[in-house]
C-alpha cells in the first residue's frame, strides 16, 4: 500500500509500505479521509506529540473510512461499514485507567502517534476503538470526529454557564469547534481573538459576537470596556506563552481559564500566586478525548455545528511533503487528505 512515512524531523516520504498482519480483534480501514492535525506538525517539526513517537511511524491520527476486512473475532463491525476512530488506546490496568483517568494512562498508546495510523490507504485498527458513522455524517465530517471528540472533553472541563462571558484565544479548527460549543452551551458574549482576518470573518459567522485583532487592538482594554471585569471563561487554543498570558489576565474574580492549545515542552508563562488568590482563579488543561467520541458523533449528527467552513485545502496523500513543508497550509485552516 502507499503511505507517508515519517522517519524523524522535517522528513515524512510517500512510499511503499508493507501492510501489516491483521490480528483477531482489529479492523483494517480503507481510509478516505485524514485531517492534519496540529499535533502532525509539532511533531514533523521536531516536537513531542500526545505520547513519544518513535520512527519510522505512519502519522495521522483524525481518519475515517470503510472497513475493508476484519479479524477472526471481530463481531460488531462487518465489511463495507463505514466508521471512524477514536485513536487513543489505554492500557486498562494502571492506577489511572482503574481510576477512571483512562486518559492519563501510564502506557497511552495512539493510533497515529504510537503506532502506524491514518496517511496511508490503509490503517489496521482495534476494533473496540471504532465508531460507527450515520449516513448523514460523509467521511471528513467523521475524520473531525476526533477533534469534536477533543473538544467537547474541553467544554465539561470549562464547565460554561447559561449567561457566561466567554473569550477565545485563537481562530484556528479547534478554536472554531469550542466557539460553536460555546455558542451551543448559552453563552450569553462570545469574545474571539484571532490576528487573521479571514479566521475573525469566519468567527463571527459562526457565532462570535466580536472579533478582535490582537495585533491592531488592545485586547485587554476592550474586554475590560465590555465586560465591566473580565470575562467568566477564557479558552486558550493557540498554545503560545502570549496567549496563555492573556486568557489568565482577561478573567473576572472567579473566572476560570482552559489551556487547551499544544505549547512546547519548554514553554513557560509568568504567574503571580498571590493574583491567583486574590482573584480565586481556576487555571485548567485539556489532555485529549476519554470517552467522548460518541458524543462528537451524535454532536455532528444533530447538524449543530458546521465543519466543512473550517476545511481549507483538501490534498491527495501523494502530496504529503508540501502540506508539511509549506506553512501557508497551517495557517489557512484544516487540511483534509485523501488517500482513497
Amino acid at each position: 500500500m502507499k503511505a507517508a512515512v515519517f522517519y524523524g524531523k522535517k522528513d515524512i516520504r510517500y512510499q511503499e509500505s508493507d501492510s501489516q498482519v491483521l490480528l483477531p480483534e482489529e479492523v483494517l480501514i480503507r481510509i478516505h479521509a485524514c485531517g492534519v492535525c496540529g499535533t502532525d506538525l509539532h511533531v514533523y517539526d521536531g516536537a513531542e506529540g500526545s505520547a513519544t513517537v518513535t520512527p519510522p511511524i505512519i502519522l495521522g491520527h483524525e481518519f475515517a473510512g470503510e472497513v475493508f476486512d476484519v479479524g477472526s473475532a471481530v463481531q460488531r463491525v462487518k465489511i463495507g461499514d463505514r466508521v471512524c476512530i477514536d485513536p487513543n488506546i489505554f492500557c486498562g490496568e494502571c492506577q489511572y485507567c482503574r481510576t477512571g483517568k483512562a486518559h492519563l494512562c501510564e502506557d497511552l498508546q495512539a493510533i497515529g502517534v504510537t503506532r502506524s495510523g491514518g496517511f496511508a490507504e490503509y490503517c489496521p485498527v482495534p476494533v473496540k476503538q471504532v465508531y460507527s458513522l450515520p449516513d448523514s455524517l460523509d467521511f471528513e465530517d467523521g475524520a473531525l470526529a476526533e477533534p469534536v471528540a477533543c473538544c467537547v472533553h474541553g467544554m465539561d472541563l470549562a464547565k460554561i454557564c447559561a449567561g457566561d462571558r466567554v473569550l477565545i484565544l485563537g481562530a484556528g479548527t479547534i478554536g472554531l469547534i469550542l466557539l460553536q460549543l460555546v455558542r451551543i452551551a448559552g453563552a450569553a458574549k462570545i469574545f474571539v481573538s484571532e490576528p487573521v482576518a479571514a479566521k475573525r470573518d469566519l468567527a463571527n459567522t459562526l457565532g462570535a459576537d466580536l472579533a478582535i485583532d490582537p495585533m491592531t487592538e488592545d485586547l485587554m482594554s476592550i474586554i475590560d470596556k465590555q465586560t465591566h471585569g473580565g470575562v467568566d471563561v477564557a479558552i486558550e487554543c493557540v498554545g503560545k506563552s502570549t496567549t496563555m498570558t492573556q486568557a489568565i489576565q482577561a478573567l473576572r474574580r472567579g473566572g476560570s481559564a482552559l489551556l487547551f492549545g499544544l505549547a512546547p515542552p519548554n514553554c513557560e508563562i509568568p504567574l503571580r500566586p498571590f493574583d491567583l488568590f486574590k482573584r480565586e482563579l481556576t487555571i485548567r488543561s485539556s489532555f485529549v478525548n476519554p470517552f467522548t467520541q460518541a458524543r462528537a458523533v451524535a454532536l455532528l449528527a444533530s447538524k449543530k455545528i458546521q465543519l466543512k467552513p473550517l476545511i481549507s485545502d483538501r490534498f491527495p496523500l501523494a502530496k504529503i511533503n508540501e502540506i508539511f513543508a509549506n506553512k501557508k497550509y497551517r495557517q489557512r485552516g484544516k487540511v483534509i487528505v485523501e488517500p482513497a
